[in-house]
């Protein structure tokens, strides 16, 4: 496959490693199937290629490729398909299983990695009171204005080589583990007969079962071995989460710029920059989207990118009425087009395309480039649609995607504070052939580079077994179900499958399109048109929303 006579913005497939056979193996075999020629220009591949623990990748642990998911021949592969990738690079933070973090807890104070991640005491000297349990409860003044993820505060105590428990900044996960002894480990860690350290040992497994901490316990027989108990445990604690990175200290700056380095040869041209607005934090300032730190922070990064020719993409989730994503723009980066998902929801349910049109029309007018999608590996996006839609058009969307079997996620659990809903795109259209294949073309019609999941391409239904198996907290897994090659060679046969790739390959192969081609898009009635036009070729989208018909001349 050449990609000579591509545009320069074409069609983006946008997977897990595993999503499509298991492996990127057999994706790139998927990929060469005589039905994907000329399909696709570029692979956006989720961060579980990289060598991670949490968050089906987002938790980094290094930069290497995960050797039980792909190979770097894969991303070979993929180069002589004439594709490049867009890969995730997790500026705000590492996972605790990090070289960095785990020389921290071996070593301590005398870690070369000590001002790596946040230590937060040290943050918060002479802005806070010491509590009992060791960390500093900052000033209310000082903290009013920052955004928590979770209840609390977004601390992990961590315990040191010579046992102080130290506070250090996670914003994001975070779980501590305790081992199970049995009664060698108790002997071998206290002074104590075998027969008592066998009852006390079930004790304890039976009480951490509970979900109880080390100093929850109930030691009522066992008061003797109480303090040694718990400090065996504490000692031997493990943990599983995120840890916030110090963008004051060298060494992070060091790690920034052999990671693009990293992506760079591995074939990335975009880079995506993940929960990059939380990394710049100053006491009394907003630790998500702080003003300037964020944009000094995102120059920085930018002139690494430069030097090793990755674009960067923030990835930044705001109302349409804060404007971020022009602020974003207007300061020469790529953003996402987190509002066409929704807003083409709403076109098709309401028979009604003008304010499509006019974002359309919108982003064109005002030079900004970005990357669009329908579905993701997240959910489709609601919070951002404030202000563009009325309050109760995004309570009618919600109420619409519900009813067919989505789910709604709240920002921290609270109601009315909604921010994305979770289903395949497919089925928050009704799982509608018709519908989903307008909403394909008019994307294919939409101002930026479009991004396909590779679970919409395929038509994919809301995988409820799969929110079940992931239980508490699992909702996302609706939308993120990992196919056989058959049921992928089997799909091939489908029409919404079909002519969604015929839809994609005319995108990707038209001179018409392009990031500075000429752009017009017209709204009468249900109908809209859209055409592009660039040295004399020229493409046009006729949609009808009353019967959700198109034809492309």
């Amino acid at each position: 496959m050449s990609n000579k006579n591509y545009v320069d913005n074409g069609p983006m497939l946008n997977a897990y490693p595993d999503s499509m056979g298991g492996t990127l193996g057999t994706i790139v075999d998927f990929l060469k199937e005589p039905e994907m020629e000329d399909v696709f220009q570029s692979f956006y591949i989720l961060p579980s290629i990289f060598n991670t623990d949490l968050d089906r990748g987002f938790s980094v642990i290094d930069y290497g490729i995960n050797k039980v998911m792909a190979s770097e021949k894969d991303l070979d592969e993929i180069k002589k398909l004439g594709m490049d990738l867009k890969l995730d690079f997790i500026l705000n933070h590492a996972s605790v299983l990090s070289p960095q973090f785990q020389d921290l807890i071996k070593n301590g104070e005398k870690s070369k990695y000590k001002d790596f991640f946040i230590n937060w005491n040290k943050f918060w000297e002479g802005n806070g009171e010491m509590t009992e349990e060791g960390y500093i409860q900052p000033r209310e003044d000082l903290i009013k204005d920052m955004f928590f993820r979770k209840p609390g505060l977004p601390i992990l105590m961590v315990r040191m080589p010579d046992g102080k428990d130290v506070p250090y900044w996670n914003t994001f996960y975070q779980e501590v583990q305790y081992k199970r002894p049995d009664a060698q480990d108790l002997m071998q860690g206290m002074d104590i007969q075998y027969l008592m350290a066998e009852k006390l040992s079930e004790r304890i497994a039976s009480e951490l079962d509970a979900g109880k901490t080390p100093k929850e316990i109930d030691f009522a027989g066992f008061e003797d071995y109480k303090d040694a108990a718990v400090n065996y445990l504490e000692s031997n604690r493990k943990y599983l989460g995120q840890m916030d990175l110090n963008i004051k200290s060298d060494l992070v700056w060091e790690h920034y710029e052999n990671t693009l380095k990293a992506l760079s040869g591995y074939g990335a041209k975009i880079v995506r920059l993940d929960a990059f607005a939380y990394a710049p934090k100053e006491p009394g300032l907003k630790n998500f989207m702080n003003d300037p730190g964020t944009w000094d922070l995102l120059q920085k990064v930018r002139e690494l990118a430069d030097k090793n020719n990755v674009t960067l993409l923030p990835e930044i989730h705001a109302s349409y009425s804060e404007k971020v994503y022009e602020t974003v723009a207007n300061k020469g980066y790529m953003t996402y087009d987190f509002f066409l998902p929704g807003l083409l929801i709403y076109a098709i349910e309401k028979k009604n395309g003008q304010v499509l049109a006019d974002w359309a029309n919108e982003i064109q007018e005002k030079k900004i480039r970005v990357v669009n999608m329908l579905g993701c590996h997240d959910g489709i996006p609601l919070l951002d649609l404030k202000g563009i839609l009325a309050e109760e058009d995004i309570q009618d969307m919600i109420d619409t995607i519900v009813g067919r079997g989505g789910f709604v996620k709240d920002l921290h659990g609270k109601k009315n504070m909604y921010y994305q809903v979770n289903a395949t795109y497919y089925s928050a259209l009704g799982e509608d052939d018709k519908k989903m294949l307008l909403a394909r073309a008019i994307q294919m019609f939409m101002p930026g580079k479009p991004q396909v999941w590779y679970l919409d391409m395929f038509a994919g239904k809301n995988d409820h077994e799969a929110v079940k198996r992931a239980g508490a907290g699992g909702h996302k897994e609706i939308n993120r179900t990992n196919l056989t090659p058959e049921a992928m060679k089997e799909a091939l046969s489908k029409d919404v499958v079909k002519k969604q790739l015929e839809l994609l390959r005319f995108r990707n192969t038209n001179p018409a399109f392009g990031f500075d081609a000429n752009f017009s898009c017209s709204v009468d009635g249900t109908k809209l048109t859209m055409s592009w036009e660039n040295n004399g070729n020229k493409a046009t989208l006729k949609a009808d929303f009353a019967d959700y018909s198109y034809i492309i001349e």
